[in-house]
């Protein structure tokens, strides 16, 4: 099956950088953001399921809410990323800023984020749905709205990533959100997007998924195989053998035949009106038999198993994981279950970094709507309770290092401060 893209895409000039260069000032008019009604009636449009170039993206989809594996992916490591975070202003020595600008951030914390079903959701929901996104479609973005009055920010209100196209018929390549009747040319302030391991070809990225759609069509394949070689096959049945009683002397040929018919026939309504707890009692002309794998043997059973074990591990491998992550344990040793873990983490941190920009541009612009001289960030907190130990060592040898550097002259005060503040 051969997939298209969304559309040609030039390898030159990319429009991520024109947009990065259209954010970064922060001094922007309050006339270039639009409140949340505006920015949803733009976006009321219809769109067809199934578009030249997205047969991909459509792809992607449909295996993620219907094979199970490919369904763990996503959710593992959209879960993984997702993890609780806050926003903090970064200090700038002026207390009274600092305190107003924290309960700002708050705020917008809580109001961030509308669920599909309407309710005001917080950044928790808010992370969740766009590292969703971000690891199946390859591809988050939305427009960030302001208050009716101007004084901050409202909320996010991300677009759907399968519409999102890059279009270049004005000789230069443009973001744009396609629709059936209309093109909205994204290439204004108030749009922002991520894009999964982009690259010069795929300039939107591509998703955690990209490598293995053929690997989990034979996964699914095999399951199917299976389930039909066991239909045909069976297991725990009863095989019942009946030896026909002799003819007696002088009996008939029909007589016989009704005889042992009869016979046959409540012998076998018997065996069918056993309970679970019943059992057969019979004359020694009837023999019960068990059919089925043989205990301690090679079954067929445990073919399939070590079959599907391998296209599971090939799914791993494509998606970056290990099979302890998607529920399957084949016996890793503790130490390398550890090991892999802590691979798969430092990747979750370098997802977040990226997504810790977009949040941080959110955050400024309503620190900046507000009128308050002060900027933010936007932390994630990666620590688990085993690690609770070893974490507080490793900061303590950390705090150790800084005071002795300041003792020693080697950083001012008010760099150790920050330091400090990096720590906790």
């Amino acid at each position: 099956m051969k997939f298209l893209r969304r559309r040609k895409v030039s390898t030159k000039n990319r429009p991520e950088r024109d947009l990065r260069l259209a954010t970064r000032t922060r001094a922007v008019s309050k006339d270039s953001y639009q409140t949340t009604d505006r920015i949803r009636a733009m976006l009321k449009m219809s769109s067809g399921d199934v578009k030249t170039g997205r047969y991909r993206s459509m792809l992607y989809r449909f295996l993620c809410d219907n094979i199970p594996v490919v369904n763990s992916v996503i959710w593992t490591w959209s879960r993984l990323a997702a993890a609780p975070g806050v926003f903090k202003v970064v200090e700038n020595g002026q207390g009274a800023d600092s305190a107003s600008a924290q309960q700002r951030l708050d705020d917008l914390a809580r109001r961030i984020y509308v669920d599909p079903s309407g309710q005001t959701s917080g950044t928790p929901a808010f992370l969740v749905d766009m590292f969703r996104c971000l690891f199946r479609d390859g591809v988050f973005g939305g427009f960030v709205t302001v208050q009716p009055d101007g004084s901050g920010v409202h909320r996010f209100i991300p677009v759907d990533s399968i519409d999102i196209a890059v279009d270049e018929s004005r000789g230069r390549p443009r973001l744009i959100l396609e629709s059936d009747d209309k093109q909205i040319d994204l290439s204004r302030p108030d749009f922002r997007h991520l894009a999964f391991n982009p690259g010069i070809s795929k300039p939107l990225g591509q998703s955690i998924l990209h490598a293995i759609p053929f690997v989990s069509y034979i996964e699914q394949q095999l399951i199917d195989d299976m389930r039909r070689s066991s239909h045909n096959a069976g297991f725990h049945r009863l095989h019942v053998k009946i030896t026909p009683p002799e003819r007696m002397s002088g009996e008939s040929d029909s007589a016989f035949t009704d005889r042992i018919n009869s016979y046959f026939d409540s012998t076998v309504s018997m065996i069918r009106s056993c309970e679970i707890d019943d059992n057969p009692v019979t004359w020694d002309n009837v023999g019960i038999e068990y059919i089925g794998p043989q205990p301690g043997g090679r079954s067929g059973n445990n073919q399939w198993f070590f079959q599907h074990r391998a296209i599971i591990e090939e799914v791993c491998a494509g998606t970056h994981l290990a099979p302890f992550l998607l529920g399957y344990s084949y016996g890793d040793t503790t130490s390398w279950s550890a090991f892999k873990f802590d691979v798969v983490m430092r990747q979750v941190r370098s997802v977040q970094a990226e997504a810790t920009q977009l949040l941080e541009w959110i955050g400024n612009i309503d620190l900046a709507l507000s009128g308050l001289n002060a900027e933010c960030r936007f932390v994630f907190d990666n620590n688990f309770s085993y690690q609770a130990t070893e974490l507080a060592s490793v900061r303590a040898t950390e705090v150790d290092s800084l005071l002795k550097a300041y003792q020693a002259g080697l950083i001012d005060e008010a760099s150790a401060r920050t330091k400090v503040g990096d720590l906790l």
